[in-house]
């Protein structure tokens, strides 16, 4: 046995409201890896709901590694939710069109009001409860979120980062570490390999893991 399949939606038959988040989500701006979970107190179909501003003629994307592990409200900002600010008015006329179009410029809406494109979460992501996680942010390789973190600037590889808005608070590892730990990419490992090295996985012993067969 390799562990459960990543194509099954409740990889914990006793438990409802996790979900392995690919085989749930239905837009296709949102890329989802494999087994990332999604736990929700009330209902995992509602992670949709939580990324919010979400349009089509945006055109950003939510891009979440494999093997990441997010709780229940937490919630992803995504580009429309932006405004300009340096105009007299903050309102954005030319997304309701019928002559209101011409606040654009004769540019299409989606160029006319900022954007800070694709909003990424790196592999083996942890993210607390009710996070909140601001357009354009990228999220790196094994970072921890805290509870209620909101998160407005990039975050490093093997950062733990909270507070409002979200700092770093320590690093899990130190540099060389964590440079190990992006060239052995275990992540990406099929789940053959993984099981049989779950016990090393569980460790911190990189010498071994690098030998891992």
């Amino acid at each position: 046995m390799t562990g459960p399949a990543p194509t099954t939606l409740h990889p914990l038959p006793h438990r409802r409201k996790l979900v392995f988040l690919k085989n749930l989500v239905t837009r296709p701006g949102i890329l989802v890896g494999d087994y990332t979970y999604y736990d929700d107190l009330d209902d995992p179909a509602s992670f949709e709901r939580n990324v919010l501003y979400h349009f089509d003629f945006i055109g950003d994307r939510l891009i979440i590694g494999n093997f990441c592990a997010i709780a229940s409200g937490v919630k992803f900002i995504m580009n429309g939710g932006n405004h300009e600010t340096g105009p007299v008015t903050t309102f954005p006329f030319a997304i309701f069109g019928q002559g209101w179009e011409a606040a654009a410029g004769g540019r299409p809406p989606a160029e006319k009001y900022p954007s800070r494109g694709d909003t990424r979460v790196g592999h083996d992501v942890w993210i607390g409860h009710a996070a909140t996680l601001m357009p354009g942010v990228r999220i790196g390789n094994g970072a921890i979120i805290a509870t209620q973190a909101l998160v407005t600037a990039d975050v490093p590889d093997y950062a733990v980062v909270g507070g409002n808005p979200a700092r770093v608070l320590r690093f899990r590892f130190d540099e060389a570490t964590i440079a190990r730990l992006n060239r052995l990419a275990w992540w990406y490992w099929d789940a053959a390999k993984i099981t049989r090295n779950l016990a090393l996985l569980g460790t911190n012993d990189l010498d071994a893991l690098e030998q891992a067969r």
